[in-house]
């Protein structure tokens, strides 16, 4: 991403209302998945930290890892959650086969110059027999808009053809869901009728931050009591390496 991007998402991760959504999710699903104890996690593709500092509250006891292909993101990344930080492409992780109890990915696979097959065979290989890999990537390529060129999107997905992905890297388990559904009309009024340049990620002013995160909150907990929502901004999938 520009560096103006990264600057953007280390300033704004630990408050903003889709990123505190974002990662109370993807911890929620990796614990339902893979109870404790868990080892060894990756963050693969940790950008500036937010979700690794997340985890590291929520799984104290967990060996917490990050990887980014941008050097001064993992240098951010390091100082704001106190885990290990190296640098490396997704497509080439510098792990050994199996070390992994379980691998989370936030918006990565959609990047340009990231290659989705390879990043799944590359997450599939690092995990251990039973491993767990939980993923989030922007919904439906009908919405690509400026906000995914800010942030190096080159594509969005479809929930049928992520399943596809993952079975064809050898996941079995595979579970996918939609989520930011209540919010998701606003979304595309944004993107789609009143677009402007950059990407959406900053602080929205405290009341809509506020308001924004119980919307997150009441979808969250009726994902939580088995609700399937049909649509939603983003995809979250839950897979596992089979033993």
């Amino acid at each position: 991403m520009e560096r103006r991007e990264y600057e953007k998402l280390a300033a704004a991760e630990e408050r903003m209302w889709w990123f505190r959504g974002l990662h109370a999710a993807l911890i929620d699903a990796l614990t339902e998945a893979a109870p404790a104890p868990l080892g060894t996690i990756l963050d693969a593709g940790c950008g500036t930290g937010g979700l690794l500092a997340r985890l590291r509250q929520a799984l104290p006891r967990a060996r917490l890892v990050g990887l980014d292909l941008d050097a001064a993101a993992a240098a951010v990344a390091r100082g704001k959650s106190g885990c290990a930080v190296c640098v490396g492409s997704i497509d080439r992780l510098p792990v050994r086969e199996g070390a992994l109890d379980a691998v989370l990915s936030a918006d990565v696979l959609c990047h340009r110059g990231v290659d989705a097959a390879a990043g799944l065979a590359e997450m599939r290989r690092c995990l251990r027999p039973g491993g767990v890999l939980v993923l989030n990537l922007p919904a439906y390529a009908w919405l690509y808009s400026a906000h995914d060129a800010a942030v190096d999107n080159v594509r969005r997905f479809g929930r049928a053809e992520l399943e596809r992905l993952l079975a064809a890297a050898g996941f079995a388990a595979v579970r996918t869901s939609y989520w930011n559904s209540f919010l998701f009309p606003l979304m595309v009024l944004r993107r789609k009728l009143w677009p402007r340049g950059g990407s959406d990620v900053g602080l929205l002013p405290a009341p809509l931050e506020r308001l924004f995160a119980e919307i997150m909150a009441l979808e969250f907990r009726l994902r939580r009591a088995g609700l399937a929502l049909p649509f939603g901004g983003s995809i979250l999938a839950v897979a596992v390496k089979p033993s």
